[in-house]
């Protein structure tokens, strides 16, 4: 007997059909993923600033808030929304709260290292200046420190990305749905599809990050010329 024309019967790998018949099903996981690693990135980014800010301004507070980070980082992920589950139940809210905690790490790390990167020179001419620690902070150290925070940044992205599909435990892992669901049937366009756009996914925010990057230090081009 020969084999079937149509590719959803044979269960090939990669199979147009899946994509015209199910596009909507896609876009709704690409919607969904893209939505859970912005939100948990952009509360991871709000956090991590303050506490890379206090880490770098009271020595004796960096160690620990390190310390903490790199163990929240440390934790199976598995593990994690095992942990959070009595506070945020089956829902979106506790993928989202177990991203920010792992992304934390990275975040803090970079922007605390981009701080102490900070000539101690450029600290004291803008004291000279008559400027005061926030607008020290806001005008000097941070934008200094832009290079540093956004390669953590761009790191952090990726890496919650690929976590977002690991929420597919609890019914809320974006394309991460589909893969659970395609490798229960064997369903192979399914889990091929929706790991390529992963990864499409992943490429495209770091790239989308590198440009933001470029233009907001354009400094760092200049000293590369």
């Amino acid at each position: 007997m020969s084999p079937p024309d149509d590719c959803l019967a044979r269960n090939d790998w990669i199979c147009g059909a899946y994509l015209s018949t199910r596009r909507h099903i896609l876009l709704d996981a690409v919607v969904q993923h893209l939505q859970i690693t912005l939100i948990a990135v952009a509360i991871a980014l709000v956090i991590a600033v303050p506490l890379a800010v206090v880490a770098r301004r009271w020595g004796w507070a960096a160690g620990p808030v390190l310390a903490l980070t790199t163990v929240l980082y440390t934790i199976p992920s598995l593990a994690m929304f095992s942990l959070l589950l009595p506070a945020y139940g089956l829902s979106a809210t506790l993928v989202v709260a177990g991203l920010v905690l792992y992304s934390l790490t990275l975040l803090v790390r970079n922007i605390l290292a981009g701080l102490r990167a900070v000539p101690e020179e450029t600290r004291q001419a803008a004291r000279g200046m008559g400027y005061g620690p926030i607008r020290l902070l806001l005008t000097v150290e941070l934008p200094l420190a832009l290079p540093a925070a956004l390669a953590g940044l761009r790191i952090a992205t990726v890496s919650a990305v690929s976590l977002v599909t690991v929420g597919a435990i609890v019914g809320h892992g974006g394309l991460g749905n589909l893969i659970y669901a395609g490798m229960n049937t064997y369903f192979k366009a399914q889990v091929l599809t929706a790991s390529v756009l992963c990864v499409v996914i992943a490429i495209a925010a770091d790239l989308v990050l590198l440009g933001v990057g470029r233009l907001l230090t354009p400094w760092t081009r200049a000293s590369h010329a």
